[in-house]
C-alpha cells in the first residue's frame, strides 16, 4: 500500500509542476505576442510624427486597456486586436485619464471617432457603427491634432491592415 501512496504523491506533485511550468510559459507566450511596439509613422499627411503602438490581444489585456493610467503619451496608441469582427463595447471602467476611440476597418480606415471620451462617463459603454476587428485608443485630442476624420487611413503595425 506504501508504494501506491508514494506513488500517487509524486504523481499528483508531477501533474501540479506540469500544470505550474505550463500556465507560466503559457502567460509568458501570450505576453509575448500580445504587446508589439512599432514605430511606423501613423499620421495621415506624412509628417514625421511615429506612432508607438501597443497590441492587445489577450481578454485580460483587452478589458484593462487603458485603465489605471494618469496619462497617456503623445505620439502613443493601444491597438485591441480581436479574433473576430464584432461589435465591441467600449467603456471607461477605472480610466483616470480622457481618451480618442477609433474604430478601424480592417485595413485601418477611420470608420467613427467618439472624441475626448471622458472617465466620468462610465457605466456608459461605446459601439462601432459596424462590427470591427480593431480599435485604437489614443489620448483625448490625438485624432483632431492629426485630422483624422472618418475616412482617414491609419498606417496599422504589420501584420495588421493593410
Amino acid at each position: 500500500m506504501t508504494f501506491f501512496r508514494t506513488h500517487r504523491v509524486l504523481l499528483l506533485l508531477g501533474v501540479i509542476i506540469l500544470v505550474g511550468v505550463g500556465a507560466a510559459v503559457g502567460y509568458r507566450h501570450v505576453s509575448d505576442i500580445s504587446v508589439v511596439k512599432d514605430t511606423r509613422s501613423a499620421d495621415a499627411t506624412a509628417t514625421s510624427t511615429a506612432m508607438q503602438f501597443e497590441v492587445v490581444t489577450s481578454q485580460a489585456q483587452q478589458e484593462l486597456g487603458l485603465g489605471n493610467r494618469s496619462s497617456i503619451p503623445d505620439n502613443y496608441g493601444m491597438l485591441f486586436v480581436f479574433k473576430d469582427k464584432q461589435r465591441y463595447g467600449f467603456w471607461m471602467k477605472d480610466m483616470l485619464a480622457p481618451i480618442d476611440i477609433i474604430w478601424l476597418s480592417d485595413n485601418g480606415t477611420v470608420l467613427l471617432i467618439d472624441h475626448s471620451v471622458d472617465p466620468a462617463t462610465y457605466p456608459h459603454a461605446f459601439y462601432p457603427p459596424v462590427p470591427v476587428r480593431y480599435v485604437l485608443e489614443t489620448r483625448a485630442g490625438y485624432a483632431a491634432d492629426h485630422g483624422w476624420d472618418a475616412g482617414t487611413e491609419v498606417p496599422l503595425p504589420a501584420p495588421y491592415g493593410s
